[in-house]
């Protein structure tokens, strides 16, 4: 029984590649394909985003004597991750691909590298990175440090936002996939803000919330030799926004971070509510009412929002309440003897000491939560 090859279509966006198209085209179908026909059949797919400079005319030309080259073309210049939506959904849906593959029509990714990338995919990964920033990869030597330093720092910075070290690469744009997962995230991504270079790093935070099996190939990034890079300069600035912004949201979800964010808002509750009554209250009465607003507003925002999976009803709140305040006078009491102890041992005076009741209250408000709700 003969064995079912696995379509492999590989992605190639253009816009004035006229230089480099047809170099593309010849190093694919002599030196690449042929060594996958054994277990593939490839299959190249330029999606041109309506090129001024007859790069649409000259891949026409080419598939004259080439029956799997195809052209998709956009009616005007829609950006990067439009021209990649439209391929991949082509390739899925009219191409019946199996893999898809993302490659750059300059030749800066290395096409010797395709080969192991779909390995990987044949041994059980789901999404493949041509990664540049591990052992048997790099970045050309050539490059100015301003550039390095860009390329470089936005990876990193990308990594220890998103607390995800085992991803070296998240900008670039060398990858084999299954279709699976191109069917996964592509409806997530339909917004103004992925039709440009940002699509990649979108494209590879949904495929990892989604628990898609993700691994690396290295590869040397090499310099384009003919035209001009596309990426523009506010690319790196809206990227890092938007990584900022979607590990925020992250965070939101996250219980403990919740925790966070409510005990920080309880202590400047109970800063700035003791330094205005302090002026007309005395001192420790000032500081317990301080001390009990903060704990009203944990116990409204626990309620509310760290825990709103499990709100309390209108009946338990009463009982709830004051067992939240029960709980809270451990905090309460320590506040007392080290405000006494501040001003009668060490001379420090009350104005000097809402910073320590906010640390005493964050954490305590902390297990005040955890034993309360």
């Amino acid at each position: 029984m003969a064995r079912v090859r696995k379509r492999v279509v590989v992605i190639v966006p253009t816009y004035n590649e006229k230089g480099n198209i047809e170099r593309l085209s010849q190093i694919l179908y002599e030196q690449i394909f042929p060594k996958l026909l054994d277990q593939y059949e490839p299959r190249l797919l330029v999606v041109d985003d309506s090129s001024p400079d007859g790069t649409g005319a000259i891949v026409k030309q080419l598939q004259t004597h080439q029956a799997d080259l195809y052209l998709l073309v956009n009616p005007k210049k829609l950006g990067l991750g439009y021209a990649y939506t439209q391929g991949m959904n082509y390739a899925i849906r009219q191409l019946k691909a199996d893999y898809l593959m993302e490659f750059d029509a300059d030749l800066s990714h290395d096409p010797a590298k395709i080969p192991p990338m779909l390995a990987k995919l044949d041994q059980g990964d789901d999404l493949v990175l041509g990664c540049r920033y591990i052992p048997g990869g790099g970045i050309p030597k050539n490059w100015g440090w301003h550039r390095k330093f860009l390329s470089v720092m936005s990876n990193w910075f990308t990594r220890l936002v998103m607390g995800e070290p085992s991803i070296h690469d998240w900008t670039g744009g060398f990858r084999a996939m299954r279709r699976e997962v191109a069917a996964a995230v592509l409806p997530g991504l339909n917004r103004q803000e992925f039709m440009g270079y940002t699509f990649q790093v979108g494209f590879l935070i949904a495929a990892r919330r989604q628990g898609f099996r993700i691994s690396e190939v290295p590869f040397h990034f090499k310099n384009r030799t003919v035209g001009k890079s596309k990426m523009p300069a506010a690319y790196i600035k809206t990227t890092l926004i938007y990584i900022l912004s979607v590990r925020l949201e992250e965070l939101a979800r996250q219980r403990y971070f919740r925790f966070i964010i409510v005990g920080t808002i309880g202590g400047l509750i109970q800063l700035t509510s003791l330094q205005i009554m302090r002026w007309w209250l005395p001192y420790q009465v000032a500081t317990f009412i301080s001390i009990e607003l903060a704990i009203l507003s944990n116990f409204i925002l626990s309620n509310r929002w760290t825990f709103a999976d499990r709100p309390l009803s209108f009946k338990q709140m009463p009982v709830k309440f004051i067992q939240f305040n029960l709980t809270s006078a451990g905090s309460l009491l320590i506040q007392q003897v080290v405000a006494y102890l501040g001003e009668t041992r060490i001379g420090l005076y009350p104005v000097t000491l809402p910073l320590t009741q906010i640390t005493l209250d964050t954490g305590l408000i902390f297990a005040m939560i955890g034993i309360s709700l």
